[in-house]
C-alpha cells in the first residue's frame, strides 16, 4: 500500500483488517461507503444536503445491480439511468448528472490506489473495482440552461394574480370565519417578500427579525429598508453564503406589507421570543414544503401555468430588476450570484423592454445623425 494510505477513507483505517466478518463482501461494501463519507467530511461537505443523498444514491444504485461495486460494469450504470427515464419520463436532464456525478465521483474514490480499496480487491474478491461512467456514457453538457423549458419568470400580470390569489385566499378565510386566515396572511406576505427580494426557499424560510435591516440612505423604508441572509446557497465545503439585500424602490411596496404583517398579523401568532420572521400556528419557523405549498395554492387559484414553481419569483426579480435598467453587477450582488453567467441564465427580458431598447438606440442614433446634418 502506498505512502498516503492514511488518507481519510483509507480502507484500512474503516476496514478492520483482524476481523473475520461473516459475511465479507458486505462488510467490504460498507467500509467503502463509510469511507467515502469520512472523505467527504474531511472536506468540509454539509451531510444533510449532499453526503447523505449522495450515500443513499449508491445504496440504490447497488441494490438495482444486485451486485457489489467491484462488480460493477458500465454497462449496469446505462441500465440504471434508463430504468429511472422510463420509470419517468420527464426525468431531469439536470438531476441525472447529479446522479451521473455521485455514482462517478464514488467510483474514483474506490479506484483510486491511495485509499486501497484496489488492493485489497484484488486480494480478497478476486477483482478490482472501476469506474463506470466515461464520455461516451455520460450525459454531455451542452447548455447553460437544462431546466424545464416551462420554467420562466412570470410576466407582471401573472406576478399580480398570484398575489391577489393569496389575499382572496386570506379574504375568503376570514370572511368565511374558519381556522387559517392568519397563516393564509402570513403565507401572501411572505410569497411577495421572496419576490420583492429575489430570495431562494431556505432564504426566505430562515430569516429572522433580526434581519430586518435599515438603510441609512433610505430613512424612509425604517426597518425594512434591507435584508440581512444568513442562509445563501453555499459552495461546496464552505458555510452559507451572507448578503443583504437592498429595498429598490419598484418595489417599496414591500415595505407597506412587511409593516402590516410585523405589526398586526405575526403578533397573534403570539411567538413569544421566537425569533423566526414567518411563525407558524405552533410557534414554530415555517418549513420550506409550507411555502411551496403556499405558492402551489395560489398559483391554481391564479389559472398559472403549472410549470412555474417558487423559484420562478426569483426568475421574476432578476428579469424584472433588469427591466428597470439596473446594472448587472448590482442585480448579481442582490440575488447573491458568483458568477455573471448565472445571473444572465435567469433572466427572461419581455419583448417589451427589448423593444424600448431598440427604440432608445434608434433615437440615438438619428439624433447624431441630425447633428452632423446640421453641421
Amino acid at each position: 500500500m502506498s505512502g498516503g494510505a492514511n488518507l481519510p477513507g483509507a480502507a484500512h483505517l474503516v476496514l478492520a483488517g483482524e476481523v473475520v466478518h461473516l459475511d465479507p463482501q458486505s462488510a467490504a461494501f460498507q467500509a467503502m461507503l463509510d469511507g467515502w463519507e469520512l472523505q467527504q467530511r474531511a472536506r468540509f461537505l454539509n451531510h444533510e444536503a449532499t453526503i447523505a443523498p449522495r450515500l443513499r444514491l449508491v445504496r440504490r444504485f447497488a441494490e438495482f445491480t444486485n451486485e457489489y461495486p467491484w462488480q460493477w460494469q458500465p454497462a449496469e450504470a446505462e441500465a440504471f439511468l434508463d430504468h429511472l427515464r422510463s420509470r419517468k419520463p420527464d426525468f431531469a436532464f439536470s438531476t441525472a448528472r447529479g446522479y451521473q456525478n455521485a455514482l462517478r465521483m464514488f467510483c474514483d474514490y474506490i479506484t483510486d490506489a491511495r485509499y486501497g480499496w484496489p488492493v485489497k480487491c484484488l486480494d480478497s474478491f478476486g477483482q478490482v473495482p472501476a469506474q463506470i461512467f466515461h464520455e461516451w456514457n455520460a450525459i454531455v453538457h451542452t447548455s447553460d440552461y437544462e431546466g424545464r423549458p416551462g420554467r420562466r419568470p412570470l410576466t407582471y400580470d401573472e406576478v399580480q394574480a398570484l398575489f391577489d390569489a393569496a389575499d382572496g385566499r386570506a379574504e375568503e378565510i376570514r370572511a368565511r370565519r374558519k381556522k387559517g386566515a392568519l397563516a393564509a396572511m402570513r403565507d401572501s406576505t411572505a410569497l411577495k417578500v421572496v419576490y420583492a427580494y429575489g430570495l431562494r426557499r431556505q432564504e426566505a424560510c430562515r430569516l429572522d427579525l433580526s434581519d430586518l435591516r435599515r438603510n441609512p440612505k433610505v430613512l424612509d423604508y425604517g426597518r425594512c429598508g434591507a435584508l440581512f441572509v444568513r442562509y445563501g446557497k453555499a459552495s461546496k465545503g464552505s458555510p452559507p453564503k451572507r448578503r443583504t439585500v437592498l429595498t429598490v424602490p419598484e418595489f417599496d411596496w414591500v415595505v407597506d406589507v412587511l409593516s402590516h404583517y410585523l405589526d398586526e398579523v405575526r403578533p397573534a401568532f403570539l411567538p413569544g421570543k421566537h425569533p423566526a420572521l414567518w411563525i407558524t400556528e405552533r410557534r414554530g419557523r415555517l418549513s420550506l414544503r409550507r411555502l411551496d405549498e403556499a405558492f402551489e395554492a395560489a398559483r391554481a387559484a391564479a389559472g398559472i401555468s403549472e410549470d412555474l414553481d417558487l423559484h420562478s419569483l426569483r426568475h421574476s426579480y432578476v428579469t424584472h430588476l433588469l427591466e428597470f435598467d439596473y446594472p448587472e453587477r448590482f442585480v448579481q450582488d442582490q440575488v447573491g450570484h458568483e458568477y455573471a453567467s448565472t445571473t444572465a441564465i435567469y433572466s427572461g427580458v419581455s419583448d417589451d423592454y427589448r423593444n424600448r431598447l431598440v427604440r432608445k438606440s434608434l433615437e440615438a442614433r438619428h439624433a447624431v445623425l441630425w447633428e452632423s446634418s446640421s453641421d
